[in-house]
């Protein structure tokens, strides 16, 4: 291919062996992902990627789509020039019986099947196509008895988590108008002292400093804010080794405009310190 060193990860494998859910577990641990890129565009592709950043990373997928390209690979001297430029290859199969189960299920035609070629010929004809670079491959996984959660799971075994761990955003909102639907923890703030029975900054929020210090003077704040930083902090990497990619805290207090703002921006502040991906926002403001 080219004397070009990169980051690209090549996935290949049978169709519907789990190609599909390979390439989106890579692009939720940062890989910019291709799927069946015209191979003659790889070369050019693995130049810009090395231009564009620094330990950019990328995966492509090869597959029998790819016919043409894929038959010069049963010249083995080519098939090595063309493996040797890659980091990782992966390799996804499945038992033809597992294979024939999923295209009924699905009811997608198999790429390689036409008017003359059934489903199992069309797959006794793409292992053989894919002999090369399964022969050639780094890791082969075997998808017959796997969930998507484990195939995904063994893929980042692979290739390696992703540095930036899980998202983790904090939102504030105001139980009178509900609580996000789409949370996974809700805290409920309303217990704390409310700065709304102070006539002088009722009109203000948690973001302005009167309502800030009105809070910061309580010791039941503190403890309420400790407390669910602890929790938190005990049970995110149990989140991250679950393959997470976000997780969503919600703070509420009655109005959505000063416990649970304050609240939402002090757990924000905390978690910068710790983790490099958070995010804060403010429903009801």
């Amino acid at each position: 291919m080219s004397d070009v060193q990169n980051n690209i990860v090549v996935v290949s494998g049978l169709s519907g062996a789990g190609k599909s859910v390979a390439l989106q577990s890579l692009e939720d641990i940062g890989y910019y992902c291709i799927d069946n890129m015209p191979l003659t565009l790889l070369p050019e592709f693995a130049r810009q990627l090395e231009d564009a950043a620094q330990n950019k990373r990328a995966a492509v997928s090869i597959d029998s789509r790819n016919m043409d390209f894929l038959r010069v690979l049963h010249d083995n001297i080519k098939c090595e020039e063309f493996i040797e430029d890659f980091s990782e290859l992966i390799f996804l199969e499945s038992t033809p019986d597992i294979l024939l189960r999923r295209y009924s299920e699905t009811r997608r035609k198999h790429p390689l099947s036409d008017q003359v070629t059934n489903l199992m010929q069309s797959i006794d004809k793409e292992i053989a196509l894919l002999a090369p670079l399964r022969k050639a491959a780094d890791h082969i996984i075997n998808t017959s008895t796997l969930t998507p959660h484990e195939l995904r799971e063994k893929i980042r075994q692979i290739v390696g988590r992703s540095k930036q761990g899980v998202m983790l955003s904090i939102e504030s909102f105001g139980f009178k108008h509900g609580p996000p639907r789409h949370a996974d923890f809700v805290f409920d703030v309303r217990c704390l002292p409310n700065p709304y029975w102070d006539e002088a900054i009722r009109h203000l929020s948690g973001l302005d400093e009167q309502v800030v210090k009105f809070l910061e003077k309580e010791p039941d704040v503190h403890k309420m804010c400790n407390e669910i930083a602890g929790f938190l902090e005990s049970w995110l990497p149990a989140f991250d080794a679950d393959n997470r990619s976000y997780l969503t805290l919600a703070i509420g207090c009655t109005g959505g405009h000063h416990r649970s703002v304050y609240t939402a921006n002090r757990l924000a502040e905390h978690f910068r310190k710790i983790m490099p991906n958070v995010q804060v926002q403010h429903r009801d403001l």
